[in-house]
């Protein structure tokens, strides 16, 4: 009974310092950690702590406008506005193409050397704001960002590095489709998305379309392996030759002969195998050794000798 109540007050106390480190952590971080996040697309649902897209948090992307569009396409369907700062190659059609909204989609192409602070007054309005950094920022600056994006509850998706964002997502391996031996159009493009973050062990990774043949982005599904078809398997040809039965001599004996006729030195052929359902075969019953006519006279005289004794 004591070591029930000690383990018992053991475990209530293991669980207020848990609580107590959680709260310190949300504290520092400016938000809770089970906080509802931005729902994007399924596809990048394995690749994101928590399975979206953290209010106040900052992605750190590679240089692939399809993953950054793919990313934001969800958020402004569902009725989030969406700034793009310092992109001007982004272009509107394809972001359609992947689902987003332009109606809720903001485009700002040169921000100028100020760059920092505009993502900064965007940010208090949009709920998520792509950004690609054309020069490197001080680490107070970036801390005052973060600071305001805690507090307005806005995503950061940057192209290039960030500190402590909350996952790195880049893409690799792409393998086009759609175009043949000198003809043909370009219909998707298979990739590999890589998300690593603080919160893993190690990298996680997906196989995607995207863009697919309509523009759309899925998962690639791993080929299911099939089982291997046994061959058939003849069956293995009769040990005998083909024989023929021919009536009891005076020896009382069966004489098998093969009937195939063939050349010194040429193998026996197989027999032909008779159609399905095989007959059964003809059981012939061999005598093991043959007598010469006289001895088997001399036999069947003593026969008659010794039934004459026993008369």
């Amino acid at each position: 009974m004591r070591a029930i109540v000690r383990n018992e007050a053991l475990r209530q106390e293991q669980g207020g310092e848990v609580r107590r480190l959680r709260a310190q952590l949300e504290r520092l971080q400016g938000r809770r950690l089970e906080a509802p996040v931005l729902p994007t697309h399924p596809a990048f649902t394995s690749l994101l702590p928590g399975g979206g897209l953290r209010p106040g948090a900052a992605y750190s992307l590679g240089r692939s406008a399809s993953l950054l569009l793919a990313l934001v396409s969800r958020p402004s369907q569902d009725g989030s506005w969406c700034a793009v700062i310092g992109m001007p190659e982004l272009g509107a059609e394809a972001a359609e193409s992947l689902g987003v909204d332009l109606g809720r989609l903001v485009l700002v192409p040169d921000p100028g050397p100020r760059w920092l602070a505009v993502t900064a007054t965007i940010a208090e309005v949009a709920p998520v704001v792509a950004v690609r950094p054309p020069t490197k920022a001080a680490d107070g600056e970036i801390a005052r960002l973060a600071a305001r994006l805690r507090d307005r509850g806005t995503v950061l998706l940057v192209q290039g590095p960030w500190p402590q964002s909350e996952a790195t997502l880049d893409v690799g391996d792409p393998e086009w489709t759609g175009l043949g031996s000198g003809h043909g159009y370009l219909e998707s493009r298979a990739v590999t998305v890589t998300s690593s973050s603080r919160r893993w062990p190690r990298a996680r990774s997906e196989r995607m379309l995207l863009p697919g043949p309509q523009g759309e982005v899925a998962l690639v599904q791993a080929p299911v392996a099939e089982l291997p078809v046994a061959p058939s398997v003849a069956p293995a040809p009769s040990a005998l030759p083909s024989v023929v039965e021919r009536p009891s001599t005076g020896s009382g004996t069966a004489i098998l002969r093969d009937e195939t006729p063939r050349t010194s030195g040429q193998p026996r052929p197989e027999p032909a195998r008779p159609e399905q359902p095989r007959p059964e075969p003809a059981r012939l019953e061999v005598r093991e050794a043959t007598f010469a006519q006289e001895e088997f006279d001399e036999r069947l005289r003593t026969a008659m000798r010794v039934l004459e004794a026993v008369g």
